[in-house]
Parts: structure tokens; sequence; C-alpha cells
């Protein structure tokens, strides 16, 4: 697959990444399985993998700042 960006090639790695929920909550959502691209920072999220993010940040507490969750593949 390649990047919409730059046309590089995207490759698959895990990653941690910050997610804003609201207007003063953050989710960490830590060992994403995502597609980065080799030439910039562009990065995709597969459709499969973001309905899990999103069943994952629909319990998270946002009254909480900060949150961190692991995701299970």
């Amino acid at each position: 697959m390649n990047c919409r960006v730059c046309g590089a090639t995207l490759r698959s790695i895990t990653t941690d990444l910050p997610l804003k929920v609201s207007d003063r909550t953050i989710v960490v959502v830590k060992k994403l399985p995502v597609m980065q691209c080799d030439g910039c920072i562009e990065y995709l999220i597969e459709d499969p993998v973001m309905a899990k993010v999103d069943e994952l940040l629909s319990r998270v507490d946002r009254s909480m700042e900060l949150e961190v969750v692991r995701f299970a593949a």
C-alpha cells in the first residue's frame, strides 16, 4: 500500500498514539497497529482497528484529563 501524501510505501508497525476525545480529555492508546509511511509522517489506521479504537474510546472516563489504554488485538 502506498502513502496518499507522498506515495512512499506504508509498513505495518505498532505505536503509542494520543487521541483527543473531548475539550479536556486525551487518551493515549498504547501498542496500536497502524500503517506508517516510510517517507513522511503520515499514518493510516485500518477500518477494523479504528472500530476497536472507537469501542475503547466509548468507555473512557471523560472527567479525566489523561487516560492510557492498551490496544488488545
